[in-house]
């Protein structure tokens, strides 16, 4: 007589994003407080050069025309 025994894998890890980006803009803008576009009015403390893509939320509001792309 044999019993075998099945073993679940563990579950796969949570989604990560890559590279430590903050979700909804390509290309990657790293987690930060606040960004601005670069050369523009705003104060920081961290600063993007466009075009950045919005790809989902923007919580940065860097889209000012809502039109898809940031700090053109």
């Amino acid at each position: 007589m044999t019993i075998t025994l099945a073993v679940k894998p563990p579950a796969p890890p949570p989604p990560t994003q890559e590279n430590n980006c903050t979700p909804g803009y390509s290309p990657c803008l790293p987690p930060a407080p606040d960004y601005d576009c670069a050369g523009g009015s705003g104060d920081g403390p961290a600063y993007a050069d466009g075009p950045i893509y919005i790809t989902g939320s923007d919580p940065y509001d860097l889209d000012a025309d809502a039109d898809g792309v940031a700090c053109e």
